[in-house]
């Protein structure tokens, strides 16, 4: 009976030393290996193996220095006093020049230029050109002034939730080339901004990013993760409950003018060569004697066409636009920024509605 039991121990007792070098070989083996516990929803459980993560989060410090010392503080003075201020930074520079990109509305109206590098020296700098509509100009400095150029990149290849950054100057020169970091949030946003100068509202084509912007960063870069410029801060919505919304104009729609802002040349745009009122401005329509049957009809209802104009020989007064090509119109600002998207000789598809009726005409666009 002793001897039976003593053998059932030195069998459990092998057992055991056996099962354990066995599962220490085997964790040994696996050792890339980890072993989580989770449980689920409903509180049952269950285990999984995963690849072992190791994370080394440097930030984008290597990032920030391939631009941060083409990035200027843009001083816009008029009758010697600091009108406004803004971001800029050097994209180019030739065997004389450096060449600084930044917003159309923070140099506009100026008497003269300055911009503040990172060492806090003040520089001259010159108007050369830009677009109001497209909110971009083009400034110049000595080249003996540029210590670095920014790369430029791409955002076509950019995808939702990469993250980016922006360099600038929020709030006043104390804050001079602040960096924020953040994620795109969104690509071709479509939208509207009113010029403070002519009160006219306009549509542009916008990246979006939660990266922090402030006063004073319009006309900074938007930058990758490898230090490119995706595209140039330009707006930002404000109200107390939104948080966390800037747009940035991609890069691509300012690269292929930039060699007309650099000659000083403006951007030729077609027009249709029409007066134009909202389709659900019912106040404005009725000075002009027209009345519509549908109150929610969208669109714009010409007023008035321009002699020898595109439009002349096809639309009259009481026309409704309703689409350029196949892309709906809401109102004058789309029924505008549908048409500066074409070049002047392009041929377009225009309906509209007449007597009740739609009717589409082809036309082709002039310049003024």
């Amino acid at each position: 009976m002793k001897t039976n039991t003593l053998k059932t121990v030195l069998v459990s007792v092998v057992t055991f030393i056996c099962g354990g070098l066995l599962m220490f070989g085997a964790l040994w083996l696996f050792k890339d290996k980890i072993f989580t516990i989770k449980t689920s929803s409903n509180g049952a459980c269950y285990t999984a193996c995963t690849n072992k993560v190791t994370i080394n989060e440097t930030g984008l410090s290597d990032s920030v220095d391939k631009i941060y010392e083409a990035v200027y503080l843009v001083n816009n003075y008029k009758n010697n006093k600091i009108q406004s201020s803004g971001t800029g930074f050097v994209y180019k520079v030739d065997n004389k020049n450096g060449y600084l990109l930044t917003n159309y509305h923070v140099i506009n109206g100026n008497t003269s230029l300055k911009v503040v590098n990172t060492e806090g020296a003040v520089i001259d700098a010159k108007y050369v050109g830009g677009d109001e509509y497209l909110d971009i100009a083009v400034l110049t400095i000595p080249k003996d002034e540029v210590t670095k150029v920014a790369e430029i990149g791409t955002s076509k290849n950019t995808k939702l939730g990469d993250t980016v950054f922006t360099i600038g100057t929020p709030v006043d020169q104390e804050y001079q080339n602040t960096v924020t970091r953040g994620i795109l949030s969104g690509k071709d946003r479509l939208v509207s901004a009113t010029n403070d100068t002519t009160n006219e509202t306009y549509i542009t084509r916008v990246l979006q990013t939660d990266a922090a912007m402030n006063p004073g960063n319009s006309g900074g870069p938007l930058c990758n993760v490898n230090g490119e410029v995706i595209g140039i801060n330009s707006l930002k919505l404000v109200e107390n409950e939104i948080e966390g919304m800037g747009f940035s104009i991609p890069i691509e729609d300012v690269m292929e003018n930039i060699s007309i802002f650099e000659e000083g040349k403006e951007i030729e745009r077609p027009y249709l060569g029409i007066s134009m009122v909202d389709a659900n401005n019912q106040q404005a329509l009725y000075q002009y004697g027209i009345m519509l049957e549908d109150k929610d009809q969208t669109g714009v209802v010409v007023v008035a066409t321009v002699q020898n104009s595109p439009a002349s020989k096809i639309l009259k007064q009481g026309d409704i636009i309703t689409k350029i090509d196949d892309t709906k119109i809401k109102n004058g600002t789309y029924l505008k920024y549908e048409v500066f998207k074409h070049k002047v000789g392009d041929e377009i598809t225009i309906t509209f509605i007449r007597n009740g009726k739609e009717q589409t005409a082809k036309m082709t666009l002039k310049s003024k």
